[in-house]
C-alpha cells in the first residue's frame, strides 16, 4: 500500500494490490479479505489474477456467501470512487475475453502501468504469462490444482517509499511497515 493515513480505524492508502484469492474454492479465506477491506481503503485497487477460481468452479460448484460478500465489497468500493482494475490470471482466464470492458465500475484489462506518487512506473500483470507449464501444457497445470491445499491469497502493500511486503493471511501487515 502506498501513502497510508488513518480515519476512524480505516487506513487510507493510494494503492493496494491483491492476487490469488481463489473465490470458489473451499480453502479460500474470504473472511480474512473482508476483514482487510473493512479496515483498509485506497484510491487504486488492483486485482491481479486468480481472484475467482474458474478452474475449480468448472469441476465442482462451490460458492459461499462470504464469496458473494467479497464481490459486493469490491463493487461498493468502485461505486464510492476507488479505481478498481481487474487483471485476470490463469484460474480466471475466462474473463480475458472481456478485457477492455468495464463492469460495475471495475475495469477489466490484461495489463496496466501503475504510476507511483513519486513518478515511477510499474507494469502490473499476472505471472502466468511467463509460466511455460500454463502456456504449453495446461492439462498439467490443471492436474496440479486437483488437491487444492490452503490457497490463501496474497495482499501486496507499499509504504510511501513503495517498498513491498506481502502477507498470506489476508490481514494487514504490521502498522510499522505500512506507514
Amino acid at each position: 500500500m502506498e501513502n497510508a493515513t488513518e480515519t476512524d480505524d480505516v487506513k487510507q492508502y493510494r494503492s493496494i494490490w491483491i492476487s490469488d484469492v481463489h473465490l470458489g474454492t473451499r480453502n479460500c479465506q474470504a473472511d480474512f479479505l473482508l476483514d482487510f477491506f473493512r479496515f483498509n481503503d485506497s484510491e487504486f485497487l488492483y486485482l491481479v489474477g486468480d481472484i475467482i477460481d474458474g478452474w475449480q468452479l468448472k469441476n465442482a460448484w462451490y460458492w459461499e456467501q462470504s464469496h458473494n460478500n467479497v464481490i459486493q465489497k469490491i463493487l461498493r468500493k468502485a461505486r464510492k470512487g476507488t479505481r478498481v482494475v481487474y487483471i485476470p490470471g490463469n484460474h480466471d482466464e475466462f474473463l480475458r475475453s472481456y478485457a477492455e470492458l468495464k463492469f460495475g465500475g471495475i475495469t477489466l484489462i490484461s495489463q496496466t502501468v501503475h504510476h507511483t506518487a513519486d513518478g515511477r512506473s510499474f507494469l502490473v500483470l499476472h505471472g502466468d504469462q511467463f509460466d511455460s507449464v500454463v502456456q504449453n501444457a495446461k492439462w498439467l497445470a490443471h492436474l496440479g490444482t486437483m488437491p487444492t491445499s490452503s490457497l490463501s491469497g496474497s495482499i501486496a502493500t507499499s509504504t510511501p517509499s513503495e517498498a513491498s511486503s506481502a502477507t498470506s493471511t489476508g490481514r494487514s501487515p504490521p502498522s510499522s511497515s505500512t506507514r
